[in-house]
């Protein structure tokens, strides 16, 4: 006789517990054990509990497989979800085998799991594992499939196949998830009170491992509704018309008020903290270093000569590395749109920034077209100052459209997205790069479902705030995927080829590149464990088809993107890997945690233009102005999702804390706190340079960074 002693240990969340009956079978090399009822007097699975059991065999099993969990009715009570965390299993000879979970179990079925040591497709030999896997992947190939958004856009997650799959439970083998690491399995994720149309339907059917928990939900309700019951009952979210004054704008946020949104309000109009808001502020990924002017911006010398001052010229500083440009081309076709039934303008500027002997960045020339001529005027410093401030105003407002379209949306949330449902398709829960990856695509899936639902859906978001619509989103959007490349990709490599290394105080630099160097020894670590050689990465079937399916579905087969489709060497593994992880994780913070810093004071960052760009000098007033700037209920409609974006709701998990224990073995478990480790040396050094700074740079401090897109 043969006893093993098992530990069942339930997840700590809100309705995490289960009334149903718990049974297991342990499956060795040399057999199996009968299935077991695991039961004790009173109810054993309750919220955070740990319960132990024993098991018993007429034989030794030999060395454990699987385990399989076996989740059934309990007397009349109807079915009842449960958040297994992870089991634990000694064998009398007091060998420990640790069974890793980490995911709500819904229903009637039974699951297998593997031990919790991480194996990739060419470690494992047995024909009972290999057939594991492979029924592993074919059931969450069923329940995640791909779908196409619109023409162009990267693949997105089909949220009909949840619904089937809650139909006709298919996926009994398992429901694991890269986002299940998580809280409650509560349904509904729309926000009460908040001012945008939500497709409910849309939000009901999806998978129990990828829903918000109930703390992150609560959350955000607590943040959207007394924030946008305010505006109602002041009436603002239903008063059209222009802005009566500058400074009424500053009553929105009365109570919701920062030191940079402070900082913002005071400085917006400054010429230096307007070239500060490239490199720090929340689209700190515009500028390129020219070598020569491009003939679509006859900027002379002469037009300059008065900033630039006697003892230089415009070509001397060119051949310095000191002229930048913001090229915002993508905007000059964008299709427009009405708000309050009222035609709305877009520029597509051409912002040309010197970097002074003070080593400051200052805008030096302004054209509002891609076209020179009589009717594009090249705004200067030495205008009017009306003149001078409706031109960077329009800046700031294509800043707008290319930061919340392709900056943010695109190129964090909707690939990201991407590599979660590869990852999910494509590696089974013991495979080394589906537990590495796990933490950094949690909640993706659901924000990103909710986010289409509300923002990009007809009437939605886009359609209500801004200027270019659900349309001009849509051409935004599939225009910017078709030239994003893998160096935009590398922040190592994107700051080269932008030629933007000797740049003076630019934190989102300095700051990125210490976390882009401390996730790549992080990830080498990891890689290096489990890959001995170019040969093991070029022969993981299950690899080659993640990244194959990510080149396909995310990049849409685009050769001329530079985004691997194969991936051949210990190198190339690690370095696409590291800047997946990034993007997931600092690259979003670094473009989202700011929004309401740098939004609130909206002529910082207006939504929409109500008047077509100035043609001629000399035009501009106050009143024309406030008539250009978007509505009263325009104006606060964006701003609340400035808001509610900024604040990122509970249930937390900063860069690098990994509390769901995925990696079991000892080599992964020293690489992940010395990955902690670095992680904090980084964030005493931004403290200690913040503490000398007039606007601290605060968005890339380990600390304030969520392992995932989840907001």
């Amino acid at each position: 006789m043969a006893v093993y002693r098992v530990s069942v240990t339930t997840g700590p969340y809100l309705m995490a517990g289960t009334l149903d009956n718990i049974s297991i079978t342990l499956v060795g090399t040399c057999g199996e054990s009968p299935k077991q009822l695991l039961d004790h007097l009173g109810r054993d699975f309750t919220r955070g509990s740990v319960q132990k059991y024993k098991v018993r065999c007429s034989a030794e099993l030999g060395e454990l497989l699987l385990l399989r969990l076996h989740k059934e009715r309990y007397a009349f009570f109807p079915k009842d979800s449960w958040y297994c965390s992870y089991i634990c299993v000694t064998a009398h000879d007091g060998t420990l085998s640790h069974f890793p979970c980490y995911q709500w179990i819904e229903g009637y079925c039974t699951i297998e799991l593997r031990p919790g040591t991480a194996r990739t497709v060419c470690q494992d030999s047995l024909p009972l594992l290999l057939d594991h896997r492979k029924r592993e992947i074919q059931a969450r190939q069923e329940c995640y499939r791909w779908k196409v958004y619109a023409p162009g856009f990267p693949g997105i997650v089909d949220v009909r196949s949840f619904e089937e799959m809650e139909s006709n439970k298919k996926f009994a083998l398992t429901k694991t998830a890269p986002c299940a690491d998580q809280g409650d399995s509560s349904g509904n994720r729309y926000l009460p009170g908040f001012p945008m149309k939500i497709d409910i339907p849309s939000l009901l059917h999806v998978e129990p491992n990828i829903r918000y928990s109930a703390t992150k939900t609560t959350s955000l309700l607590f943040n959207a509704i007394p924030a946008s019951l305010g505006m109602k009952l002041r009436g603002l979210l239903d008063r059209k018309g222009s802005w009566k004054k500058l400074d009424d704008i500053r009553n929105i946020f009365w109570c919701h008020k920062t030191f940079t949104s402070e900082y913002v309000t005071e400085h917006w109009h400054e010429d230096h903290f307007f070239g500060y808001q490239y490199l720090n502020g929340v689209n700190p990924v515009m500028l390129h270093c020219l070598s020569s002017l491009p003939r679509k911006l006859p900027v002379t010398n002469d037009m300059v000569a008065p900033l630039l001052g006697s003892a230089t010229c415009l070509q001397t500083e060119l051949e310095r590395g000191n002229i930048f440009l913001a090229d915002y081309w993508i905007l000059a076709e964008v299709p427009v749109h009405c708000l309050n039934g009222s035609q709305q303008y877009v520029a597509a500027p051409l912002c040309l920034l010197w970097l002074n002997p003070q080593g400051a960045l200052v805008p030096l020339a302004i054209q509002l077209s891609q076209t020179p001529g009589p009717n594009s005027p090249i705004f200067l410093p030495t205008d009017s100052d009306w003149d001078w401030m409706v031109a960077k105003t329009w800046v700031r407002n294509s800043e707008f459209l290319v930061h919340e379209n392709n900056t943010h949306f695109l190129c964090t949330h909707l690939l990201c997205e991407a590599f979660a449902i590869a990852t999910l398709r494509q590696l089974p829960l013991c495979h080394p790069i589906y537990k590495l990856l796990l933490p950094h695509t949690r909640y993706t899936l659901q924000v990103n479902i909710t986010a289409r639902a509300a923002l990009l859906n007809p009437e939605g978001f886009a359609d209500q705030v801004t200027s270019i619509g659900r349309q001009g989103l849509l051409y935004l959007m599939s225009t910017g995927l078709a030239h994003f490349t893998y160096t935009n990709f590398c922040l190592p490599d994107s700051l080269r080829a932008r030629g933007v290394l000797a740049i003076p105080n630019y934190h989102y630099r300095d700051d990125g590149l210490k976390i882009w160097a401390a996730i790549e020894s992080f990830v080498s670590e990891i890689v290096s464990y489990y890959y001995p050689s170019d040969a093991s990465v070029q022969q993981d079937s299950e690899l080659q088809a993640w990244v194959g399916e990510i080149f396909a579905q995310a990049f849409l087969g685009r050769e001329s993107s530079g985004f691997p489709r194969q991936l051949c060497t210990l190198g190339e593994l690690v370095k696409f890997l590291t800047a997946i992880i990034f993007n997931c994780s600092a690259q979003h913070a670094a473009v989202n945690s700011g929004q309401h810093d740098f939004g609130a004071w909206m002529p910082n960052a207006p939504s929409s233009m109500r008047q077509p760009p100035p043609q001629t000098k000399g035009t501009t007033t106050l009143k024309s102005y406030l008539d250009t700037l978007p509505e009263v209920n325009i104006t606060c409609k964006n701003l609340l999702l400035f808001f509610l974006v900024s604040q990122e709701p509970n249930d937390k998990r900063p860069l690098g804390t990994y509390p769901d224990e995925h990696f079991t073995e000892e080599a992964p478990r020293r690489s992940i706190a010395a990955f902690q480790r670095r992680l904090a040396e980084i964030s005493r050094d931004i403290q200690e340079r913040n503490r000398g700074l007039a606007l601290p740079y605060t968005y890339l401090d380990p600390p304030l960074i969520e392992n995932s897109v989840s907001i």
